[in-house]
């Protein structure tokens, strides 16, 4: 067989586990397998009911899977020479605790993107990933960092919403024009958490109100000594050259239109009584949902233990 230059420039080999993790800076820590619980919040449309959504609200048992990719990934340069990025693919699978059904499931990468001078960037992390429901995402960071000690974990806010601009940036900033219609609240106010001991001690008002309840009540009393957080959007409102995509078939347009998702994750290292660690992995999501004349935020939130 003669000799090909494209096989040979194509032909990614893998380097050592230290090499390797340098190259995919802090999501070296994503690898492995991670198992846990959360809580699911989302408006979805009810075609022909008086207020036209359902609430639903589930309890969550969740896999993460993350594996590295091997080798280097080349972006070639036209204006600048060419970039090595690396990455992790990952496969989530949500089901409900209460009735063991599947709810979510999403095959997705996570990049580590170099700095760049074609465009003048600094290093990034972006995540990639498509949905069944006819969705596909890049998701990329407007924020990352290893801060000592434990994360922030900043209320958010179910209350659908009529803001010309969705709040933000970031998940912690409340609507400035929350619905009025006084039955839809009702909704909201009357809506149990599931029947499960996890969400034992909760307020069901706040919790569906703000999930983030949760994941502070998941780290009470918990020693963490180190916390990489990494937050990520479709959309940046601050930085015009950092975009965004979130795009959906035209069912979903029309019936439930996905308009922006946001997310931040923390993956933290907690110190056991005896001196041992493991590490945490803690999110919160928002999806906006944008039907009958308002948005819907699509709250997830879950924390996982990597095995």
């Amino acid at each position: 067989m003669p000799y090909d230059e494209d096989v040979r420039t194509g032909f990614r080999a893998g380097g050592s586990v230290t090499t390797s993790n340098a190259n995919l800076g802090l999501l070296a820590e994503f690898q492995g397998n991670w198992r846990g619980h959360g809580l699911n919040i989302t408006a979805r449309p009810d075609f022909g009911s008086p207020l036209g959504f359902f609430l639903e609200v589930n309890g969550t048992h969740e896999t993460l899977d993350f594996t590295a990719i091997s080798g280097d990934i080349p972006n070639r340069g036209s204006l600048q020479a060419d970039v090595l990025q690396h990455g992790v693919r990952y496969l989530q699978q949500v089901t409900d605790v209460v009735t063991d059904t599947g709810i979510h499931i999403e095959p997705g990468i996570w990049l580590h993107v170099p700095a760049s001078t074609a465009p003048a960037l600094g290093e990034s992390y972006v995540r990639q990933s498509a949905i069944p429901h006819g969705d596909v995402l890049l998701a990329q960071t407007t924020f990352f960092s290893t801060l000592a000690g434990g994360p922030l974990i900043n209320p958010v806010d179910t209350t659908p919403f009529s803001d010309p601009l969705t709040p933000g940036p970031g998940l912690n900033s409340a609507p400035t024009s929350p619905t009025p219609n006084a039955a839809i609240l009702a909704v909201y106010q009357n809506t149990p958490l599931p029947a499960t001991s996890r969400f034992a001690g909760l307020d069901p008002v706040a919790t569906i109100k703000d999930p983030t309840k949760l994941l502070s009540a998941d780290i009470a009393g918990q020693n963490i000594i180190s916390t990489i957080v990494l937050v990520i959007s479709t959309a940046n409102q601050t930085d015009p050259t950092l975009p965004g995509s979130l795009v959906n078939i035209p069912f979903v347009q029309k019936n439930a239109n996905a308009t922006l998702l946001d997310g931040i994750f923390w993956i933290e290292t907690v110190q056991r009584t005896d001196g041992s660690i493991f590490l945490q992995l803690q999110y919160v999501q928002r999806v906006i949902l944008e039907f009958g004349g308002l948005k819907w935020p699509h709250i997830s939130v879950a924390t996982l233990r990597r095995l």
